[in-house]
């Protein structure tokens, strides 16, 4: 199951108490102070981890605590720290503080991590509080607490290429055809449920990520459909690739398809909107003449279009050679 949104709840581990104790010894009856201070609480931290790919996790676990530290003993013996709490999540996961509606760290790098509550500090044993004019404290601190905090969890695949298109445009079958990703296909139209990546290797010296969107309806932007769930996993692509279907089965019109996702995007974020764009008309196999092919290319005049299959191989090959040397040229 495919997880990309979580509200938890964290909290780090109390501070221990401190000791209140006295040296009892043989032929030192009155011995002074030998409380020890109490143990630190455990911290929570987040930390990208490449073996995740989901926020899974958190589907039914809302609650994460760290471990109090543990109480002072007598003789000066500090109590145990508290272990830390570290929680591993997908990289290009968004922490966000819900309370505050702020953004504490986005963990796009495999290994990067973050505090996110720091745990409390352990109180000091009477043996600290001995003076001059106190020789024989009888009390201790109590620790202080732990932090709480309510966070959003936000996961954005990190891919090179997103490919985006309106339902049974052909994406999932280009991804089959060019990765070891498999994505379930049809002759029928419909669209997966969750967004795909695949690994395209060219040679061994070149690879590209590619994510595989949801197919997008008119009114993805504003939550028609599955669009506005997957939408923002196309953010941090640095190329979309944009399938067209070149034989709807709706009898619908290509480059009207082009034009309506082209508004998702747009509305959506201008920013991805903006985003380098090689279109792709799919499914060049039915094909029997020139026709199809020929009116797209004048219906969206200005703009370049490469005609593949991705079922039959045609065209593909050049097709990403072109990805590569465009991200490229993008970096």
């Amino acid at each position: 199951m495919f997880i990309d949104e979580a509200k938890i709840f964290v909290k780090s581990g109390d501070g221990g108490k401190g000791c209140v104790s006295f040296r009892r010894e043989k032929f030192e009856p009155k011995g002074g102070p030998d409380g020890g201070d109490g143990g630190d609480g455990g911290s929570v931290l987040f930390v990208a981890d490449e073996s995740k790919d989901t926020l899974l996790d958190f589907a039914g676990r809302h609650h994460w605590k760290a471990r109090s530290g543990g109480m002072g003993l007598g003789k000066k013996m500090a109590g145990e720290d508290g272990e830390d709490l570290v929680i591993k999540v997908p990289c290009g996961t968004l922490i966000y503080d819900l309370d505050h509606g702020i953004l504490l760290a986005d963990l796009n790098v495999p290994g990067r991590e973050i505090m996110v509550v720091k745990g409390g500090k352990g109180g000091r044993g009477n043996v600290r509080f001995k003076g001059p004019a106190n020789q024989a404290p009888r009390f201790a601190e109590p620790g202080t607490l732990g932090h709480e905090r309510n966070l959003k969890l936000e996961l954005k695949l990190i891919a090179d290429v997103g490919l985006v298109g309106m339902p049974n445009a052909g994406k999932s079958t280009l991804l089959r055809a060019v990765s070891a990703a498999r994505p379930k296909v049809a002759d029928y139209p419909f669209t997966p449920l969750d967004p795909q990546l695949g690994v395209v290797e060219l040679d061994a010296d070149r690879r590209m990520v590619f994510a595989d969107v949801p197919g997008l309806i008119e009114g993805a932007h504003s939550g028609a459909g599955l669009g506005h769930d997957f939408l923002r996993h196309i953010e941090r692509t640095k190329l979309i690739v944009h399938m067209l279907d070149l034989y709807p089965s709706d009898n619908s019109s290509p480059a009207e398809n082009y034009r309506k996702i082209r508004g998702e995007l747009e509305a959506f974020s201008p920013l991805l909107a903006q985003k380098e764009e090689i279109i792709a008309a799919n499914k060049l196999d039915l094909a029997t003449d020139d026709t199809a092919i020929n009116e797209l290319r004048e219906q969206l005049s200005g703009r370049e279009i490469h005609a593949i299959s991705g079922a039959g191989h045609q065209g593909v090959a050049a097709l990403l050679e072109l990805i590569w040397k465009r991200l490229h040229i993008v970096e």
